[in-house]
């Protein structure tokens, strides 16, 4: 069993091993590492853009999973997922804060979710779900900062359907367009992660920026106080 399990997990993170893993689980597999990554804290480290990507490839295959059973199923299962979480951090509210880090939960992730939330509002329920990670923590803030649950809604439908559109779509496009795509996949999922990681590493880069300005500020007002 546990070799099964980390045999799962090397897939899911190797571009041939999530071809294989796309083409064996079909929708179900999809749909369901989507709404395990959307609405539980175990599922930040999942890789929903390259798996949404890789199903839009294989969809557009002569022998691939039919479009009209992917896309709505895998929307239904993003917002629904999203519900889940909302919910979680609507009955939990600072609990969530004051839990201790472990291998399935980091509160620096539920921080930075948090952070997000402040700075884009009720946009970053839509926004988030391009960013991973943080896609797996704005449902539990949004509904921890008791944000209305008819609004959340609303823009948590818009999101769902907007992101796997926009990945599954893509990807079928590509396998529409790009001759023998299957045997380049690898190529295109290392393109999806790298695109979908860059906007993290630049709030880190743009954040460990701000921590010295800040201080400088700090150090100055300091020394203007005691000239004073």
């Amino acid at each position: 069993m546990l070799d099964a399990i980390l045999h799962f997990f090397h897939a899911l993170y190797n571009p041939e091993g999530l071809k294989e893993l796309v083409r064996a689980g079909g929708a179900p597999l999809v749909c369901t590492v989507v709404f395990i990554e959307t609405g539980f804290f175990v599922g930040f480290f999942l890789p929903g853009d390259s798996l949404l990507v890789t199903a839009g490839v294989f969809s557009a295959l002569p022998d691939g999973i039919p479009l009209k059973w992917l896309l709505l199923p895998v929307m239904l299962c993003a917002i629904v997922g999203d519900q889940v979480g909302y919910w979680i951090g609507r009955s939990a509210g600072a609990a969530m804060y004051r839990r201790e880090d472990s291998l399935f939960f980091r509160r620096s992730h539920l921080q930075r979710a948090h952070d997000f939330y402040e700075k884009y509002g009720g946009r970053a329920v839509i926004l988030a779900r391009f960013i991973p990670i943080v896609r797996t923590f704005c449902p539990p803030v949004a509904g921890a900062a008791k944000m209305p649950y008819s609004r959340y809604l609303l823009f948590d439908i818009f999101g769902g359907v907007f992101w796997v559109g926009a990945m599954i779509l893509g990807g079928y496009a590509l396998g529409h367009s790009v001759p023998n795509i299957g045997q380049r996949i690898h190529y295109v999922i290392a393109v999806v992660i790298v695109l979908s990681v860059l906007p993290a590493v630049i709030s880190i880069l743009r954040a460990r920026r701000a921590v010295p300005v800040a201080s400088s500020s700090s150090a100055g007002t300091s020394s203007s106080a005691k000239g004073e």
